[in-house]
């Protein structure tokens, strides 16, 4: 595999809701990791959101955040309005030297909530992303020639779950634990 020649910075990134979509329902936290390419942590960052105003919780999705009721209660403090708390995220993100590139697991559900913060709230091309992101799942599911729905945590090799931790649902602590999986699976292609 050729190695990049621009250099990249990785921002895994990971976010908890109260709704399966954006728009009727809102992004309760944000937290991003800013990796290298080889794996240094070079920053985090985290906000709460307020609630969109005229969106409401989904019925199956509060249920299930009551049986996790710690993780909850810290999406609930130090809220900001998602105007002030969006540019925040993306002025955090320009100060980086480098491309960035935007990482989830999975990536279609965290970047949905992101983009559409940014565009609603900041305008039309003020993603730093454009409109794209990299799915961790669909980038194991290449390295291990596997198929997508076999792609699982489950089946990936232990070894790439070094220094990951717990996934707490808790977004800063998962987008670190989820950057750590990433950055292990792209030392790994790098090799080979």
């Amino acid at each position: 595999m050729a190695r990049l020649k621009e250099r990249e910075v990785y921002f895994s990134t990971d976010i908890e809701t109260d709704g399966p979509i954006p728009g009727p329902h809102s992004m309760l936290s944000l937290g991003s990791a800013a990796f290298s390419g080889n794996g240094t942590v070079l920053d985090t960052f985290e906000v709460n959101f307020e609630t969109l105003p005229d969106a409401v919780g989904e019925k199956s999705t509060m249920e299930w955040w009551a049986s996790q009721d710690d993780a909850y209660a810290k999406t609930r403090v130090n809220t900001q309005s998602p105007e002030v708390g969006i540019k925040k995220f993306v002025d955090w993100v320009r100060t980086f030297e480098g491309s960035p590139v935007f990482v989830g697991y999975p990536a279609t559900f965290d970047f949905m909530f992101v983009y559409y913060y940014t565009i609603k709230f900041l305008g039309p091309g003020a993603s730093p992303f454009s409109f794209s992101a990299l799915d961790i799942k669909s980038f194991a599911m290449a390295k291990l020639g596997s198929t997508f729905r076999g792609t699982t945590k489950r089946n990936m090799p232990r070894h790439w779950f070094r220094d990951t931790g717990s996934h707490t649902h808790v977004a800063i602590e998962d987008a670190i634990e989820q950057g750590h999986l990433f950055c292990n699976i792209l030392r790994e292609s790098n090799r080979g």
